[in-house]
């Protein structure tokens, strides 16, 4: 199993340079930036600077969309970051949640994310398309880079895509029956479309934090809230009897959602959360906890955790992972 970290854009600029620098020595392999740009600073100018600030992680957006970000301009971004960084940069891509919903907009469609996440891959590896009706093409993007595509969503549509397109798919959440569940889906995908299902790779992403469970529970319970988001798009999308309780049943008490206060420690959009589902979507308690935790994600089929490295002590918590936790899992690989 890799590991990755996300950060969220509401740290200094320096901070988030020295949390990528740490990451990096810590043994995580991929940087992540949320990609929200109203509510938090502008993603690809960090990725930029954790480019310049690294020298193996590969890097990318948790997630981009097809609509506040157009996919010509997404395209050429990633073009010239493939250059200021060697070819380390991968495209993470969804349908838009918070950088949508705050200006009062939905997430696109499947369809759109579809041809959106084929354009900007082929653009960026210097590939010409037709888009819109035009041909277009890049003529100076770097040649012989591949730009990874992962695809995240969690519904049937969405993982039929991923196994149909992408490199990987980017499931939020660390609970291994779901991601069980889910990966069985791409998997079937991928069958019915001639490709190799095991080449397709399974990220969780989540938040992790070592501490005392009950200090830690508090610290990640925002997580469900804002996996709810997605879930409930979900249920009013599909017949609930397609879906499991295990991943439905606890937004039933959800009262809405302030994206003001989107990805936040302490958050009132949590006021709904159990602990059990806390407990389950991520992972808290001791390092031997993350470890037991993490070895069932790795059996369900996950190649990479993303830690969601937003929940304070971030510091702290890299050094934990790189001395206790990562090496632990190298070791049960080997």
């Amino acid at each position: 199993m890799e590991f990755g970290f996300t950060l969220k854009p509401d740290h200094s600029i320096a901070r988030h340079v020295d949390l990528t620098r740490r990451a990096e020595a810590a043994g995580f392999a991929y940087g992540w930036v949320f990609d929200s740009h109203v509510l938090w600073r502008e993603s690809y100018t960090l990725l930029t600077l954790m480019g310049s600030a690294t020298e193996r992680m590969r890097l990318g957006t948790c997630v981009t969309n097809p609509a506040t970000r157009e996919p010509t301009v997404t395209a050429s971004a990633l073009a010239t970051l493939q250059e200021i960084t060697g070819g380390r940069m991968d495209l993470g891509i969804g349908r838009g949640d918070s950088s949508r919903r705050v200006l009062g907009k939905a997430p696109t469609s499947m369809a759109v994310l579809e041809e959106a996440a084929i354009v900007i891959r082929d653009l960026a590896e210097g590939r010409a398309v037709e888009y819109e009706g035009a041909w277009v093409e890049l003529t100076w993007a770097p040649r012989g880079y591949r730009l990874p595509l992962w695809i995240a969503g969690y519904g049937p549509r969405a993982m039929d895509l991923a196994g149909r397109i992408a490199d990987g798919i980017m499931l939020q959440f660390a609970d291994p029956d779901l991601i069980e569940w889910l990966v069985g889906q791409v998997r079937a995908s991928a069958r019915k479309a001639g490709r190799d299902p095991d080449a397709i790779r399974v990220m969780a992403a989540a938040p992790a934090h070592v501490a005392r469970e009950d200090v830690a529970r508090e610290r990640v319970r925002w997580f469900p809230a804002l996996v709810g988001n997605h879930v409930a798009d979900l249920v009013n999308r599909y017949d609930p009897a397609d879906l499991p309780e295990s991943l439905t049943g606890y937004i039933r008490e959800r009262r809405g959602y302030d994206y003001l206060h989107h990805a936040e420690v302490g958050s009132s959009n949590a006021a709904f959360v159990s602990d059990e589902i806390t407990d389950r979507f991520s992972i808290i308690g001791d390092p031997a906890a993350h470890v037991a935790r993490l070895r069932r994600l790795a059996a369900a089929g996950v190649d990479q955790f993303n830690l969601y490295l937003m929940n304070g002590d971030e510091e702290e918590q890299l050094e934990i992972y790189g001395r206790e936790v990562i090496p632990a899992l190298a070791a049960s690989a080997s």
